[in-house]
């Protein structure tokens, strides 16, 4: 088995796997996900991978540490009393563990992502 997994061209892959939906905030509706998830084991699991959404508004729901990096898409995310960030594609954000806000997405975003503990 290999230890090295080449992803061409992320932005481009067509074929995601369904992830169901998220509860939009007033206004949005459900909002559509998907992705590929490869999750690494160890002494603490980590989850990453390709993760995509469709336009609307939705509130973030993982807590635990994660970064990512967007391929597609515009929007932005306010982490609760915190000033507004916008993201495009090539932008990376950081987020520490317990952060909670309100994403805001444009157009359909695509993200590569790692999900850790961070404790």
């Amino acid at each position: 088995m290999t230890k090295v997994q080449k992803i061409e061209q992320a932005a481009a892959i067509k074929e995601m796997e369904p992830w169901g939906t998220v509860e939009g905030l007033p206004g949005s509706g459900a909002i559509a996900l998907s992705g590929i998830q490869k999750v690494i084991p160890g002494k603490e699991d980590i989850d990453t991978g390709i993760f995509e959404c469709a336009a609307g508004s939705y509130r973030r729901s993982v807590k635990q540490a994660e970064i990512m990096h967007f391929l597609n898409g515009s929007g932005s995310f306010t982490p609760d009393g915190e000033t507004t960030l916008t993201f495009k594609p090539g932008d990376s954000f950081f987020f520490e563990a317990n952060t909670e806000g309100t994403w805001v997405i444009e157009s359909t975003m695509r993200k590569l992502y790692v999900i850790f503990d961070a404790s």
